[in-house]
């Protein structure tokens, strides 16, 4: 497509109440933006989804000038625009009730990303949910799937980083424009994400990371999808709405079992209890979605039994106190009823052992 076509592309998105559905319906009315740009006012408020006002905003309000400026920062950028009329649109995205007339695409997007995995959770991942979703990203992968999320703190950072150190393909969905990282501080995770799968949004270049803009992504992240898996969720978390987009578009809903103490959990275990499917396995999800690979089933993503039979009296008693939440080493002397320099004695053989994981600060957990 060449830059008059984007820019009529870019400039209809402009005119004020032109949502996702209403400029579909023109274009695929009329065939494309130059031509619904070309229609004169009669012909725009006959439609039954359009009306005199919006049409009016149609021959009035086109801003040439931003769409002129978006295609010089598109350039500038090493963006291209892919909208719904081209052949490399994500299939997936088709199938939503709205889905965006065009994306911004850093990177690129493959015929192989139909088999794509959402998997999204909290900011404040916990080392639980770290492991967890490295394991999943990981066994994923490894089977051909795309893993997709929104490149927030937490539990959708670690999962791309998974699918980076597995040299598989991940998608990031941004709720700004491509040219404004949000967080800052992942920016080289973004370019990381541009050469082994795409940076994606709906925002027009320079559009901040505000609030109403993530809804928006939401959707996006599972539209994108064939399911999406939540990891760790508190009740007011973002990761829910996404849950909710999925089950608006007809899509699988995986949620992680998590300690019924931690905050992290209250939202994925009530997912579970409200029908979504409790994973225990890659396998929960790739049969729930009738993906077939060849490889060797995958170990469970929490072990409930491990080998003891090896390990001291001590050693035992230490075991049963560590979890999967972190613990400093004050707090598990005391409940040991040992000093401190016995029990980090105990902890470093358990470590040798690799039952055990210490963290910075003398704070220890299961491996």
């Amino acid at each position: 497509m060449d830059s008059s076509e984007l820019k009529s592309w870019l400039a209809l998105s402009t005119v004020p109440k032109i949502g996702p559905i209403r400029y579909v319906s023109l274009v695929r009315h009329f065939g494309s933006p130059e031509k619904v740009l070309a229609a004169s006012a009669k012909e725009l408020a006959e439609l039954p989804d359009v009306g005199p006002v919006t049409a009016s905003g149609i021959k009035n309000n086109v801003s040439w000038e931003t769409a002129e400026e978006q295609l010089g920062l598109c350039e500038k950028t090493k963006v291209q625009i892919v909208t719904f009329k081209d052949e490399s649109y994500p299939k997936n995205l088709l199938t939503i009730y709205d889905p965006p007339p065009f994306l911004f695409v850093g990177g690129e997007i493959k015929e192989e990303d139909q088999n794509a995995v959402a998997i999204v959770g909290c900011r404040s991942a916990s080392p639980y949910g770290r492991k967890i979703t490295e394991r999943i990203g990981r066994e994923l992968v490894r089977r051909g799937i795309t893993i997709v999320s929104g490149m927030a703190r937490g539990i959708d950072s670690i999962g791309h980083l998974a699918a980076l150190k597995e040299k598989g393909r991940t998608l990031a969905v941004f709720g700004s424009g491509l040219d404004v990282l949000y967080p800052p501080e992942n920016r080289k995770l973004a370019g990381q994400i541009r050469s082994s799968g795409a940076v994606i949004s709906e925002f027009l270049l320079g559009t901040k990371p505000e609030a109403p803009n993530f809804p928006r992504r939401n959707r996006l992240i599972s539209g994108l999808s064939l399911g999406v898996v939540i990891v760790e969720a508190g009740n007011r978390s973002g990761a829910l709405l996404t849950a909710q987009c999925a089950l608006e578009q007809n899509r699988e809903v995986f949620a992680i079992p998590g300690n019924l103490d931690s905050e992290n959990s209250q939202g994925t275990n009530r997912l579970i209890k409200e029908g979504a499917k409790l994973v225990t396995a890659v396998e929960d999800i790739l049969e729930e979605l009738r993906i077939s690979t060849q490889t060797e089933p995958s170990s469970p993503l929490v072990q409930t039994k491990r080998d003891l039979s090896g390990l001291s009296e001590a050693e035992k008693s230490m075991f049963k106190l560590i979890s999967d939440e972190p613990y400093h080493i004050d707090k598990i002397a005391s409940q040991a009823s040992v000093g401190v320099p016995e029990a980090l004695s105990t902890l470093l053989s358990l470590e040798l052992k690799g039952l055990v994981k210490q963290l910075s600060g003398k704070i220890f957990v299961r491996a």
